[in-house]
This record gives structure tokens, C-alpha cells and sequence, in this order.
């Protein structure tokens, strides 16, 4: 298993409101914790670092050889449900902190499987050599008008209300949280991001970037890309290659 991973503030916001950690555990398991934070600076800053740090912790502390996939999935679902509390806590222990939150998605891939818990506009995404597939849904207002019938993908990129997430970790007390698991073959990889990278490199961009295979320059290529096409927000790119 392979890891690379890069966050950068963009070409416009000063300061990174992003937060990622990633590891690995002796029998060939990856992880990985994307985070975009939301709720002016200071509070975006602290939602998302304290969301990485309170999952990957429960990660470290949770993680057995051997475990079963049902175990991993709660492993997930109870590292997130932890930092729903503490982010939430904070938000409402501090009026300046009040409505700060974070996008999630914290992945394990473990033998040919990565498991994945998601909430917001943050993704994963596999690539195959070939084409890239979304594996996420995105938790927006534009995905639910794409849903609907109301608009299509392509008038979504344009939309004003682009950036309107309908979930978010540490706004409520309660979080609903979004699992997937993908069947992960050698020589693919995943990638996590923020949608500072979604939102300005298109798909096929994304491909031209990591067709030659060299995965360890895939993370610092993605970004380069998003900063190349405006940089209007931070991004953050965790490749894991099989």
C-alpha cells in the first residue's frame, strides 16, 4: 500500500481551513482523514484538525489485525460519532465558535476493500488506470436539486448555491453518517479530496494528471492543477495506491 498526500491553502483564502492524517498498520491496512472546515476561519481551522485528530486517534487506539469488515464500520461509524461530540461541544462552549463544522470522509482499505464513512461535499474517487469513478455522493444542495431532475450534472457546476452542504460533522448533536465499500483491484487507487479540487479540475483533468502511474506525484499534481485553474479554495489530495 502506497500514500501520498498534500493540503494547500489556494491562490485566494489566507488561511487553510482543511485538515487531513493518514497511516498505516503492519498487515498492509491504509487510512485515511479528509477534512474541510466550515464557519469563518478560526472556527473552520478548529473543526476540521479537531475532527482528524479525535478520528485517528479512535483509528490508532481501535484498530486490530484481523478485523472483520463489520468491525472496521464500527470502528468508523464510532470515531466519527466521537468527533461529531467534540466538535459540536466546542462550537457551543464559545459564542465565536458557534456554527463552526467539517466535512468528513475517513477511509480504511484493508486486503481488496476500502470502507468508507462520509458526510458533506468531500469525496473519494477510483481510478482504475482508465476512468475515474465518484464512489461518494456528495451531501448538497446541488446534488439534491441533480437528484430531483431539477438540474443537470453539468448545470451543477455553475449553480450559485454550489457550495451549500446539507451535512455537516459538529453542527447537531447527531450526525448521519454515509458508508460505502468499493472493491479496490491492484494498480488502482483512491483518491480523497476536498471539493477545493472537485470544484476546479474536471474529470478528465484528473486523469490526464495520473495516467502515467506515478502515483507518488499524484497528490502534488492534483493540487498544482487546482491552483492552476484558480486555486479559490484550499485542497487537499490522500492518494492510496494498491
Amino acid at each position: 500500500m502506497r500514500i501520498v498526500a498534500k493540503t494547500d491553502k489556494g491562490k485566494v483564502r489566507e488561511s487553510n481551513q482543511d485538515a487531513y492524517a493518514v497511516g498505516e498498520f503492519p498487515d498492509e491496512v491504509a487510512w485515511a482523514v479528509v477534512c474541510d472546515g466550515m464557519g469563518g476561519v478560526a472556527g473552520g481551522n478548529i473543526a476540521s484538525s479537531l475532527a482528524v485528530k479525535v478520528i485517528s486517534d479512535k483509528i490508532n487506539a481501535s484498530y486490530r489485525e484481523n478485523m472483520r469488515p463489520a468491525s472496521i464500520k464500527n470502528m468508523l461509524d464510532s470515531a466519527v460519532v466521537a468527533a461529531n461530540i467534540e466538535v459540536y461541544d466546542m462550537a457551543y462552549s464559545k459564542a465565536e465558535l458557534q456554527g463552526m463544522g467539517t466535512t468528513v470522509v475517513c477511509v480504511v482499505v484493508k486486503d481488496d476493500c476500502a470502507y468508507i464513512a462520509h458526510a458533506g461535499d468531500s469525496r473519494v474517487y477510483v481510478y482504475d488506470g482508465e476512468k475515474l469513478t465518484q464512489v461518494t455522493t456528495d451531501h448538497s444542495v446541488v446534488q439534491n436539486l441533480i437528484d430531483q431532475g431539477k438540474i443537470t450534472k453539468e448545470e451543477a457546476e455553475h449553480h450559485p448555491n454550489k457550495n451549500l452542504i446539507t451535512r455537516a460533522l459538529g453542527v447537531e448533536k447527531n450526525i448521519d453518517i454515509d458508508f460505502d465499500e468499493v472493491y479496490l483491484a491492484d494498480n488502482e487507487t483512491l483518491i480523497i479530496c476536498t471539493d477545493g479540487l472537485s470544484n476546479y479540475v474536471s474529470d478528465d483533468e484528473m486523469i490526464n494528471e495520473v495516467s502515467d502511474g506515478r502515483y507518488y506525484a499524484f497528490a502534488d499534481r492534483l493540487v498544482k492543477r487546482a491552483n492552476d485553474n484558480g486555486g479559490g479554495d484550499n485542497v487537499t489530495v490522500v492518494a492510496i495506491a494498491k
